[in-house]
């Protein structure tokens, strides 16, 4: 008998909807309607208040319906409560997380990477997150992730009358429940389908960028996706500003202030960076030390300020001319110092004759007509024939210059051996003097 009944019970649970006029039937229709409860757990909710009016029934309570109702009120009740303690435990667990993540780090990219992991994983059927960067007007990608792990690569870039320019202007989050349907995206492409939150990451009530969240799926995104996105727009704005005036005081620690140009700090960094790839893929690089000759003349006729106008205008003239791949910084006065990856002795000198040559083309205008005749010794040495240190190569490279002034000036040398085995030295005619 006891399996019968349950297995009627059963039949009941799974079909509620057919009881009507039944107690049981009542409990369904008053879950069903409430919308604070996950549809994954009205099941479990109604199980048990099946089993509580069961219960109630066998006791030969007369009044079925209304210990119906108030059982059911009663169990709402306090599901309700424990699912609002549950998510508010977990909205701090991960707004505490989201600070840890934010706040490890002052590095501007490694900031971004952080806050798009961080909304991947706040949103259920999360697609991508995309930041865009917004100063003096204008959107820059930031950092991206998609759902397949793939980072950092733009889907598309922000359209004037887009969605992400839409938010910055409104200054205001926008949620689009079916792409293929809006009219933002009219003119998308076609396999732009699912839902997005578009939220404004504002600092001081200043917009420092945009942070996108798409969904494969459509529909609304849950408050509690929404307040948990939110919070983290908040933090991201917070972290990426002190990431960009870290990276504007780096910057400035690491730049000349007369060229513009990296200083002797950010050569130090970039030879140490040089070094380790160099050591770690079994590469070469090269040093190249620049002397400008004819300097003190304009110096000692025009006064600095001229000098430092020519500095200024010649080592950015050079600058613009060196492969993308190529570091030049201002070593001190008027010596430049180049360094270039993955590159070996020939390919160094070759380089090395280029910029020398450069100087036929460049013109200054002093402010008398005069004419001072401008041109550059230097040296080179490569890692690992010259030195097996940054600062020994450095070294290298400074010493074959001196070697060069001293006697072939508008020439290169370049470094024999190891440090201070400077001796021979080989000595090349620039083109214009052959």
């Amino acid at each position: 008998m006891m399996r019968v009944y349950n297995s009627k019970r059963n039949r009941e649970m799974n079909t509620p909807h057919k009881k009507a006029g039944s107690t049981f039937t009542r409990a369904w229709e008053i879950i069903s309607q409430d919308a604070s409860i996950p549809p994954e757990e009205k099941k479990s909710i109604l199980r048990l208040i099946q089993v509580l009016i069961e219960s109630r029934e066998r006791s030969s309570s007369k009044n079925g319906d209304e210990d119906a109702m108030s059982i059911t009120q009663e169990v709402i009740s306090k599901h309700s409560l424990m699912a609002t303690v549950k998510h508010q435990a977990n909205e701090l667990d991960a707004l505490k997380r989201i600070s840890l993540n934010l706040t490890s780090s002052l590095d501007f990219q490694t900031v971004l990477d952080a806050v798009v992991t961080e909304a991947m994983g706040l949103v259920k059927d999360a697609n991508s997150a995309h930041i865009f960067l917004y100063e003096r007007g204008i959107l820059d990608f930031g950092a991206s992730l998609h759902a397949d792990g793939t980072r950092n690569k733009a889907f598309a870039i922000p359209r004037e009358n887009g969605l992400t320019y839409l938010v910055v202007k409104s200054g205001k989050q926008i949620m689009v429940e079916d792409m293929s349907s809006h009219p933002i995206y009219k003119d998308a492409p076609k396999n732009w389908q699912g839902s997005i939150i578009s939220i404004p990451l504002k600092f001081k009530d200043e917009i420092v960028g945009v942070m996108n969240v798409s969904r494969s799926v459509t529909g609304h995104f849950s408050r509690s996706e929404i307040r948990l996105i939110s919070l983290l727009a908040d933090q991201a704005a917070v972290a990426i500003f002190n990431a960009s005036l870290y990276k504007r005081v780096t910057q400035m620690a690491n730049t000349d202030s007369v060229t513009g140009l990296p200083n002797r700090r950010a050569l130090d960094e970039r030879l140490q960076e040089e070094f380790v790839y160099a050591s770690r893929m079994g590469l070469e690089f090269a040093v190249v030390m620049m002397d400008l000759d004819g300097f003190k003349i304009v110096n000692d006729t025009f006064g600095h300020n001229v000098g430092d106008e020519l500095l200024y205008s010649l080592f950015n003239f050079l600058a613009q001319k060196m492969r993308g791949s190529d570091f030049l910084a201002r070593y001190g006065g008027d010596e430049l110092t180049l360094v270039m990856r993955n590159t070996g002795i020939d390919a160094a000198q070759a380089v090395t004759d280029k910029v020398i040559n450069l100087m036929n083309e460049y013109k200054f205008h002093y402010p008398e007509e005069k004419n001072i005749q401008l041109g550059i010794t230097a040296g080179i040495a490569v890692y690992p024939s010259h030195a097996q240190t940054p600062s020994d190569l450095l070294r290298a490279a400074d010493a074959a210059l001196y070697h060069a002034k001293k006697y072939h000036r508008g020439k290169y040398a370049v470094a024999k051996g190891m440090t201070g085995s400077l001796s021979p030295i080989k000595l090349r005619k620039t083109e214009h003097e052959e």
